[in-house]
């Protein structure tokens, strides 16, 4: 038995469609099992909340060992998992092939499965994980919504905390009355036939959040993309799933996937390279969805063709090169790895393409930011979220930045907010930006 593993990492398929993965009683062994591990090793103890409420009940626990620890008391580990896949990529030295075989991230997703099916979790998560229909329906009244949304409106914040269990102040996102998808059917930008890579086709896979909350995103990405000679259509079938895969609703992201594979499968057919413009959606396509529906064709082929967009950039310039034009920015740039980047293991995709601005100041964070989608907004968990984030928004208020930066908007954003919370708002610019929105706005589009 090897104490460690230098083997690269091997995720294995999410068998929810079995009937044992449902079974409660294997379930608290697989737990026992990974827990005790865990608290022998330890190396995960500055990752995120869960490893430490692991640690602290074991510690305080009558034996100071597992075996004197409640099955019960393992909810609130399992609440503070935010399935970011740092620990399973970066950390852990016992994921598979190692014959320990764990994967911490997707034994918490079983839990919560087990949760679903059981009907605990609550309808008004269920109707916030609703990405399309929330989109279609806040765009339509933007000005109110925003208005309503506003962190500094406290009358209906507190109602909406009370309502929705969003914590009154967390920064929500902004919605649009026009989508991505209905802005880029008015105009798309033209293709520079005279850029090195003139001749690629892709389409960009809009994602919920940047059709309904930052179509700026999607505009700078297809003109980033026209002028490097990019042949680029957007689709925007439905939502990746992610926030149903955050509350165990497996079976909705099995038909998310099939769905989106299949009507993206005829833009594949035609040569064309799939362009995620967030990571926690590249991270869905890529590698979630082929261990959720391994036996779809669809889904197996949409992996294999899937970029995420810096990276997507950053091969365009190692084949063919960039368009000449990129100036250098007025000033310094903090930029965050986000999470789902790091787990996708291509490397600093991000920073790789930023580096291609000249005299840029670059400052990169490899720290979560401890939003962790739709988690650092709740009530209960907003306070832990900032604490997490704490490292990450003190190496960018450090940094004094004139942007800071995240492929995760919602990362960059809780940033911002923690920057606040350390009491350095005048270190801090007012929004934060996409990767690309940078890199777009060095080529001055």
């Amino acid at each position: 038995m090897k104490e460690g593993s230098l083997d690269a990492p091997v995720r294995h398929n999410v068998l929810w469609q079995e009937e044992e993965f449902y079974d409660e009683e294997k379930l608290d062994e697989e737990l026992r099992r990974v827990f005790d591990i865990c608290h022998g090793c330890r190396r995960c103890f500055n990752l995120c909340d869960s490893f430490p409420k692991l640690f602290d009940l074991i510690d305080e626990s009558d034996s100071g060992e597992l075996d004197s620890v409640e099955s019960a008391d393992f909810k609130p580990i399992v609440d503070a998992c935010t399935l970011c896949d740092m620990c399973f990529l970066t950390k852990c030295p016992y994921v598979p092939p190692h014959e320990f075989n764990l994967d911490f991230p997707h034994l918490m997703l079983r839990y919560r499965a087990i949760e679903f099916k059981k009907g605990e979790i609550g309808l008004t998560t269920k109707e916030l994980t609703k990405t399309d229909r929330n989109g279609k329906l806040l765009g339509a009244v933007s000005p109110l919504a925003n208005w309503a949304s506003d962190t500094s409106n406290s009358l209906t914040r507190g109602a909406l905390e009370m309502t929705t269990k969003v914590h009154r102040e967390a920064a929500l996102p902004k919605f649009h009355k026009n989508s991505f998808v209905s802005l880029t059917e008015k105009h798309k930008p033209d293709v520079n036939e005279d850029a090195p890579a003139f001749g690629r086709k892709a389409v960009i896979y809009a994602t919920c959040f940047v059709n309904y909350n930052n179509p700026d995103i999607g505009n700078s990405a297809l003109s980033v993309l026209a002028l490097n000679g990019v042949d680029t259509q957007v689709a925007y079938p439905s939502c990746c799933g992610m926030p149903q895969l955050e509350h165990g609703n497996i079976e909705e992201v099995a038909a998310a996937a099939k769905k989106v594979a299949a009507e993206l499968k005829t833009f594949i057919d035609e040569g064309r390279d799939i362009i995620a413009l967030t990571p926690s959606c590249a991270l869905m396509l890529k590698f979630e969805w082929p261990l959720i529906v391994p036996d779809d064709a669809d889904v197996k082929a949409l992996a294999a063709s899937t970029y995420d967009i810096d990276e997507y950039v950053v091969d365009i310039a190692k084949k063919e090169g960039l368009t000449p034009g990129l100036k250098p920015l007025d000033g310094n740039v903090a930029l965050h790895q986000a999470c789902h980047s790091r787990a996708q293991n291509f490397g600093q995709k991000s920073a790789e393409m930023l580096n291609f601005i000249p005299d840029l100041s670059l400052n990169v964070i490899e720290r979560c930011s401890g939003h962790g989608g739709s988690w650092g907004m709740m009530k209960d968990n907003f306070k832990t979220a900032i604490k997490v984030g704490k490292p990450a928004a003190r190496q960018a208020s450090k940094a004094s930045p004139k942007y800071v930066v995240s492929g995760c908007p919602l990362a960059g954003e809780h940033i911002l907010q923690g920057i606040d919370f350390l009491g350095n708002s005048d270190k801090r610019p007012k929004s934060a930006n996409h990767p690309i929105e940078i890199l777009a706005k060095a080529y001055n589009l």
